[in-house]
């Protein structure tokens, strides 16, 4: 009997998912617990697996398709049976029918095509070519389409490359992401084979006197996601700012001593500490607004930004005030890692009451950033700069750090953020107590 494979629900907040690669053809077979499909969410890249044992039938969503959650991508069943009842509306039963694959892959469906503005005109490639394109270092706009309207199918892919110059796996490489025709360069390699160094020349000729123009990168995926988020964060929430500057002497001290007595613990997790042990004594800084009324959280669960390939991802340490500093250290560094290798599970990234954003290591002074929804704060954390200061009445020179706390103002008032901004830094200045 045929069955449905849906977009999963990956996450509480993932509201759709992008489809980046299918793993199985039409036609192909596929086993309950196989990979089956790669899908892009606003948070990561994730492999999921075939809910269904069987023939794939039907895909009935195509690679680079943006699909709601629980909607139907595809049809799993035995070769010929009748999956029409399980079509989404608009489509037929006869063409569920007709489109039943038999034990052979079937052919690339045109509905996968993708637009693609190449050599000036307007061309149609199937995502199948483009995959054999990039899997042979191809130009796709070299290819010659056989499809309607010039189409580009998989065919015409590997038909090209039995023909197309001899070159080099770099050569071809480079050529496919530079988009540069391996048919208009003279190799220089043994038999007139093209070396990666024709490429370059190639390139560099191309680029002296030519005009610099413009490129579009679609807006998609966790692009698109972070871009949503971040605006109706500042559309929807009344955020306010304080910041204060913090004397991390002791901050440092404690640190070395820990490096020295072999336990590794970075300032964010220092910081991350105080932070949760601060929001036990503030607790509106640690609640949420909603339709009903302000939710406070008797949990302590603080985000750690991190900045990943296509956005910014906040895996988050739960139930971080009731943990040692090591612990922390510990959590966070397992976490970063996840975070940076696409390893991270919905359960790591969703949960968080208060978020803190690091970018001293980029040798940020200080910076205001956007509460993370439905947050009603975030700390912005600067780098750690040695700075003339006066302290009884003598200038010395102190690791000086900037802290900007941005708080919606509809939860918080100015004066108990303010408060609990200040016992953040009073904390830091005296870590000890907290060890």
């Amino acid at each position: 009997m045929a069955q449905k494979i849906i977009m999963p629900k990956q996450g509480l907040q993932m509201t759709e998912g992008t489809i980046i690669k299918w793993l199985v053809e039409e036609g192909g077979q596929v086993k309950e617990g196989d990979q089956l499909f790669e899908m892009e969410t606003d948070k990561l890249t994730i492999t999921i697996d075939s809910t269904a044992t069987g023939t794939l039938l039907k895909i009935v969503h195509g690679e680079g398709d943006v699909v709601p959650i629980a909607e139907t991508i595809a049809i799993v069943g035995e070769t010929g049976e009748d999956f029409s009842d399980l079509l989404p509306a608009g489509e037929s039963k006869e063409e569920a029918k007709d489109e039943a694959p038999a034990a052979a892959p079937a052919r690339e469906p045109e509905a996968l095509a993708i637009a693609h503005q190449g050599g000036g005109e307007r061309r149609f490639v199937t995502p199948r070519a483009r995959m054999r394109a990039g899997e042979k270092g191809i130009n796709i706009d070299d290819v010659p389409g056989s499809g309607p309207e010039g189409l580009v199918i998989e065919k015409d892919v590997l038909n090209y490359a039995a023909s197309a110059p001899k070159a080099t796996p770099l050569a071809k490489k480079i050529a496919a992401q530079e988009g540069v025709s391996l048919a208009d360069i003279q190799g220089t390699g043994s038999h007139g084979k093209i070396q990666a160094a024709d490429i370059a020349a190639k390139i560099a000729a191309r680029t002296r006197g030519a005009a610099r123009g413009e490129r579009l990168i679609p807006l998609t995926g966790m692009r698109k996601i972070v871009a949503e988020r971040m605006k109706a964060s500042l559309t929807d929430m009344a955020q306010a700012n304080h910041r204060m500057n913090v004397d991390m002497t002791e901050a440092v001290r404690i640190r070395e001593q820990l490096k020295a007595s072999g336990v590794k613990v970075s300032y964010n997790d220092i910081i991350i500490r105080c932070v949760a042990k601060a929001l036990t004594e503030f607790p509106m800084m640690n609640s949420s607004m909603t339709d009903d009324g302000i939710v406070v959280k008797e949990y302590v669960n603080v985000g750690m930004a991190v900045a990943v390939e296509n956005g910014l991802i906040v895996p988050v340490i739960k139930d971080a005030d009731l943990m040692t500093l090591q612990e922390i250290g510990a959590c966070s560094g397992e976490l970063a890692a996840k975070a940076k290798e696409n390893r991270l599970s919905p359960d790591d990234y969703t949960g968080g009451t208060f978020t803190v954003s690091n970018l001293g290591m980029f040798d940020v002074d200080s910076f205001t950033a956007v509460i993370n929804p439905p947050e009603a704060g975030i700390l912005a954390v600067g780098k750690i700069d040695k700075t003339p200061v006066v302290v009884n009445d003598e200038i010395v020179i102190r690791p000086i750090m900037t802290l900007s706390l941005t708080y919606d103002h509809r939860v918080v008032d100015g004066a108990p953020a303010a408060q609990f901004l200040k016992r953040i830094k009073e904390l830091l200045q005296a870590p000890a107590l907290l060890l």
